[in-house]
This record gives C-alpha cells, sequence and structure tokens, in this order.
C-alpha cells in the first residue's frame, strides 16, 4: 500500500534536511526529499499534500545562491498547499517577497530561548504560551521584514524567530524543529502536518517494509544474483534478512573480516548469521591484506577510501568465484548504507540533481564516499533514505533477534577510524582489548541501553605514567559515549564517574601498553560521533 499523503522536503543542503523527513516520518507521514532548485513539474509530478523548504549553507543574498524552481510559489498559492520554511527556508522566503537578509552582527548556535508574540494567535504555535528552548544553527538573518509578513516570535537575543502568511498558508522558522534539543519541535511540527495542513497518519513500520519489498522485487529480475556486504552490524544484518524473504537463495551474503573488528566480532556474528538468522554467508579472511593495504596512511579520508577499494576488490573475487559456479555474475551489491552516510558523504555543490547535492561534505564513508568509480554491480540500498531507529523498527518487525537489533551502531571501516594515526596489529589489538572492558562494564551496570554509541579510541600519544613504582611511556585511550535519536545531532552522555573510574582502572591494568584513559565531553555538532 502507498502512502496516500506526501510531505515534500525541497532540500538546499542542511546537514539537517534527513532529520526533517524523519520526525515528519516519525508523526506518521510519508516525506520524500528532492532538490530544492526542482523543477515545478517535478514538484507536481509528486503529487505533495505539503511542502517544507530546508536549510542550507548558502547565504540568499550572495549571487549564485540556489532558489526555488519558476513558478513554485505561484503554484502552491493556487494550490492552497501549506508550506514551512525553515531556517534557509526562511530567509529564502523573506527574501523572495521583499525582505532584506543580511550577515547576522551575532550568530546563534545551538540553544536559544524564542519566544512567541500571543497577539500574532499564530496557529503554527497553537498551544505554544511560555518561552522555549530552540536549536539555532545560521549566520545570516532577516532584519527588514518580507511585504505582507507577520513576525510571529523572536529569539532570547532578539533576532526574528518565526514569520508567516497565514492567508497564504506560507510559514517559516529560523530554528530547527527537527533537532531534538528544540524542546516544542514535534508539536510544531504536529501543528503544521495536521492543524495546519490536515493530513492524514498512515506511514508505519509495515508500509516501509511493504515499500522495500515491492522496489526489490521490482529491481531484481526472476534470474538476477544479489551479493551482500555482510559488515555484522545491525544495517546490512537486517537487510540481509529482509531482501532474503524476497529473493530466497539468489542472495549471496560475504562477511568480510577485515582484522578491524571488535574483539571476536568475526566469529560472534557468523555464529548469528549461520545459527539465528539462517542466512547463507561465506567469510573472507582478509585481515593480512587491509593492514597491508593501510600501512603508512593516517588522513582519515585516505583509510576510508583504501578500505573501499579493497572490500570491492574483495568482493569482485567472491562475485568471481560465484560466477563460475552459477554461470553468471551477481548483478547487484546489497549494502546497508543509511542516510547519515549519505549526507555526511554529499556529492559536490555543482552536481545538484539529487538531494544533499548542496550540502558540505562532512567525511567519506567506505559504502558511499568510499567506494572506487570502478563498479561491476548495481548498489541496491534499500535503507539509504532510513536511519538507524527505522532500520531497527523494521529489524523486529521481522523478527531479528532484539539483542541483536539494539546493538550500538559500527562504522564500516571498523576500528580503521577508531584508531588514530597509522593502523598496526598491536595498536588495534590494545583497541579491542580496551573497548571490550568498556562495552562489558556499560552492559553490566545497566547502561548500554541508555547509550546511542560508545566506544573506545587509540589515541596517537604516549604519556608518562608510574605502574608498579616504575617509570613508564605508553599509549592513551579515549572514551565516548553519546545519547540521540538518529546520529545527525547527539549530546555526550553523563557517564557516572565511579563507572568511569572502575572502567579506566581496569584497562589500566588489564590492557598492556595502556597507562591513561581520558573521557570525551564533545556533542554533534560541533564534534561528529566518531573521532575520524
Amino acid at each position: 500500500m502507498n502512502p496516500s499523503t506526501t510531505v515534500l522536503i525541497l532540500d538546499f543542503g542542511s546537514q539537517y534536511t534527513q532529520l526533517i523527513a524523519r520526525r515528519v516520518r516519525d508523526l506518521g507521514v510519508f516525506s520524500k526529499i528532492i532538490p530544492g532548485n526542482a523543477s515545478l513539474e517535478r514538484i507536481k509530478s509528486e503529487n505533495p499534500q505539503a511542502l517544507i523548504i530546508g536549510g542550507g549553507p548558502n547565504s540568499v543574498y550572495e549571487t549564485g545562491s540556489p532558489r526555488l524552481g519558476t513558478g513554485v510559489l505561484d503554484w502552491q498559492l493556487s494550490q492552497g498547499i501549506p508550506l514551512l520554511g525553515i531556517c534557509y527556508g526562511l530567509q529564502l522566503l523573506g527574501h523572495e517577497k521583499g525582505g532584506r537578509v543580511k550577515q547576522a552582527k551575532a550568530r546563534e548556535y545551538g540553544k536559544m530561548d524564542v519566544v512567541v508574540d500571543p497577539a500574532c494567535n499564530s496557529l503554527l504555535f497553537k498551544g505554544i504560551t511560555k518561552p522555549f528552548t530552540a536549536w539555532m544553527s545560521h549566520g545570516d538573518e532577516i532584519v527588514e521584514m518580507p511585504q505582507g509578513a507577520v513576525q510571529t516570535a523572536q529569539s532570547h537575543a532578539g533576532a526574528i524567530a518565526a514569520i508567516e502568511w497565514a492567508n497564504e498558508k506560507r510559514y517559516a522558522l529560523q530554528f530547527h524543529p527537527e533537532v531534538t534539543h528544540t524542546e516544542k519541535g514535534s508539536d510544531i511540527l504536529s501543528q503544521f502536518l495536521f492543524g495546519i495542513a490536515g493530513l492524514k497518519a498512515d506511514w508505519k513500520t509495515d508500509s516501509m517494509i511493504e515499500k522495500i519489498r515491492a522496489d526489490i522485487a521490482s529491481q531484481v529480475g526472476p534470474n538476477d544474483h544479489v551479493l551482500c556486504a555482510l559488515s555484522g552490524g545491525v544495517d546490512s544484518t537486517v537487510a540481509a534478512k529482509l531482501i532474503h524473504s524476497v529473493i530466497g537463495d539468489r542472495l549471496h551474503c560475504v562477511f568480510v573480516d577485515t582484522g578491524l573488528l571488535r574483539f571476536e566480532e568475526g566469529d560472534r556474528v557468523m555464529k548469528l548469521f549461520r545459527e539465528e538468522l539462517g542466512l547463507p554467508v561465506i567469510r573472507a579472511n582478509a585481515e593480512e591484506r587491509f593492514l597491508s593495504a593501510l600501512a603508512g596512511k593516517t588522513d582519515p579520508e585516505q583509510k576510508r577510501k583504501t578500505i573501499g577499494g579493497l572490500f570491492i576488490d574483495i568482493f569482485e573475487e567472491e562475485a568471481n568465484a560465484l560466477q563460475s559456479k552459477l554461470g553468471r555474475l551477481p548483478k547487484f551489491l546489497l549494502q546497508g548504507t543509511l542516510y547519515p552516510d549519505v549526507i555526511e558523504s554529499a556529492p559536490a555543490p555543482q552536481n545538484k540533481d539529487q538531494a544533499g547535492g548542496f550540502a558540505h561534505k562532512i567525511k567519506s564513508h567506505h559504502n558511499v564516499g568510499g567506494l572506487p568509480e570502478r563498479l561491476p554491480f548495481s548498489l541496491l540500498e534499500p535503507f539509504r533514505e532510513l536511519f538507524k531507529d527505522e532500520v531497527r523498527a523494521i529489524g523486529t518487525a521481522i523478527g531479528t533477534p532484539a539483542s541483536f537489533v539494539k546493538r550500538h551502531p559500527f562504522p564500516g571501516p571498523g576500528l580503521a577510524v577508531r584508531c588514530l594515526g597509522e593502523i598496526t596489529k598491536e595498536k588495534l589489538d590494545i583497541l579491542r582489548a580496551a573497548d571490550e572492558i568498556y562495552i562489558e562494564t556499560l552492559r553490566a551496570r545497566g547502561l548500554y541501553d541508555q547509550i546511542w554509541q560508545a566506544m573506545a579510541i587509540f589515541l596517537p600519544v604516549r604519556t608518562i605514567g608510574v605502574q608498579g613504582d616504575g617509570r613508564t611511556y605508553d599509549c592513551a585511550v579515549a572514551l565516548r559515549a553519546v545519547t540521540s535519536f538518529d546520529g545527525m545531532t547527539a549530546d555526550w552522555f553523563p557517564m557516572p564517574y565511579d563507572v568511569l573510574g572502575e572502567v579506566s582502572r581496569r584497562i589500566c591494568n588489564e590492557v598492556r601498553g595502556v597507562n591513561r584513559v581520558v573521557y570525551d565531553v564533545s556533542s554533534k555538532p560541533p564534534a561528529t560521533i566518531e573521532w575520524e
């Protein structure tokens, strides 16, 4: 069943664009992202019941800054389709209607109190009478109001925080209601979707599963075979289980043991694949190849691209082996790519033919930006526009063990991006041992499920210590734990001191080569969750 309602999100490159889509889906309404400058014909073809203009890194007053397609606003007005602008979306609407936007004297990033003007009686802010904390992320601001607009809220610093043209069903916010740090964000989006647009909530987990299965059935022909890149993580595993239910034994899973995995993880995941999930899996032991390829490389982008290229080499080899067996080469490569991977590996700004084209690149992911140009397979990425919690919901619905579905995210490049500097087996073994102690302690203390992602990081520094009345000059390990809803923003977890003390003591005592442990208290932004 296809959803009867669609909210179209016009993407101008914000790192939060998919958060908007995610929040809309959370509220039970199907959302789809297309380029912000999409033509009117493209927008009409999607038959949207509401439009949202997202944020972006550009300034509307700069020559060549991205704009809406010709005739879009006139069409929206003539059809009475509700429109919500967010951040750059507010500035773009204000600019189009004769307002003046310029660089702010005091930029607003992070949490900021917003005060709603009750005299405006704004339908968007219905029921919100007290100041609330909102997430700001902008360096520009409206300094002269656009024609016909009414200001409905301001920030604590006095900047315009919301405007609207209620009779035109156009509303705009300078802050980000999609970010979890905005206290009333869900209420505001809900009011836009249901109170203003009058939409129907019909997008559920079973709808996602049905749509993915239908897409796979239409993409993969009856004689096509699929090679699956199983990493041992939640995403690729749930993808494999779901696709296996559609195409059966035409799915061929390959688990590459890179030597960059956590403690005993290779054996653990193989047991899960075969004994609990019933997936056909080939294990390719490639530790020496990966360590050799990574030797001397310290730059994170180099590491990721090296790993991505070697992954494809190995899959080509496995595909060729299957070709000899099957008489044909697998046509597709299945990956568990998620949206945060895609948005952080955004295409270059000149490539605006897909959502994300206006975004600034954060880092390459081995299964997105790290893939080489030569690729003998067509990519099959059923979760490319989904977030981790959506995949977890799908995994639970199709019978994946809960203990596995709740596992913390683990990057495709593995410990290569948690071992800073040059990669060696000695460093990886130290990191594995430290990480196992950390995760084991979190589970024992009942904290693991309260945390989105926890990890140990090997730091490329040595520090002086005293152990056994003697001087040491050994390595340092950092611990990181964050809370998050979807991985796009995150707060550092307030780890109890006694837990930090226990983990530090055990690592320094039990892991040879470590004499110092530190805890990372950075949020995302400004940091990313992983260190590389």
